[in-house]
């Protein structure tokens, strides 16, 4: 095992649950353009990747329609959206042992980096993290592998092996391997273990206390 020294963390999915806030966004945006859909678990898929990416996917709409789509997602969103959320159980109490074990920690999301600080200081999680990097509204820099680059372009005094990448998502770790840094996956949020083992993270993780397990083991190292 690396010594890690600095954590990413994904936010919807690894330290929220946001399941109720974006699914209701997401079927507000459907409803304005004339698409009914009275189950929200059925748009669970929509958490976790770029909303481009998942508006093409799942409702085949094309460049404007997509743009369209992100605006009336946002409207409500930005309104009550991003507070339909909770903490997963022990994120807090994670992150403020993490803290104070001396690691660096960072957020990479692919929610924009606005509405992460927000919630973060929502949550009153925001102190635990150094940086904090997301997507641009403009709907530039949505890949996780971009979002991650950025974040070891701010680190750039340390080696790869210090970097590991958390997230409930293929999303997550398909941009930890693309940049060649280390991974957990974590399958209580939104992402099937089917789809992490796929992609052979680092390790695999079932709890956010599993996770502290393995992130604390790391400083024995």
């Amino acid at each position: 095992m690396e010594k890690y020294k600095v954590i990413l963390f994904d936010l919807d999915g690894t330290l929220s649950d946001p399941k109720i806030g974006i699914t209701k966004s997401v079927q507000y945006a459907l409803h304005k353009m004339g698409i009914v859909e009275p189950d929200v678990d059925k748009l669970e898929c929509f958490i976790g990747p770029p909303l481009q990416v998942s508006f093409s996917e799942f409702y085949n709409f094309d460049g404007q329609e997509i743009q369209k789509a992100i605006n009336l997602f946002r409207e409500r969103f930005k309104e009550k959206g991003m507070y339909e959320n909770k903490l997963y159980s022990n994120i807090p109490t994670l992150l403020n042992l993490l803290n104070e074990r001396g690691f660096t920690l960072a957020v990479a999301t692919s929610k924009p980096t606005v509405f992460a600080e927000q919630i973060l200081e929502y949550f009153n999680i925001d102190q635990y993290f150094e940086l904090i990097v997301g997507s641009n509204l403009d709907g530039t820099r949505v890949s996780k592998t971009e979002i991650i680059q950025c974040i070891l372009d701010e680190y750039s005094e340390y080696e790869l092996g210090d970097f590991i990448m958390i997230g409930d998502r293929k999303h997550d770790i398909i941009g930890a391997n693309n940049n060649g840094i280390s991974s957990i996956g974590v399958t209580y949020g939104y992402g099937s273990s089917d789809e992490l083992t796929q992609l052979n993270p680092t390790y695999i993780v079932q709890s956010v206390n599993q996770l502290k397990e393995i992130l604390m083991s790391n400083l024995l190292k």
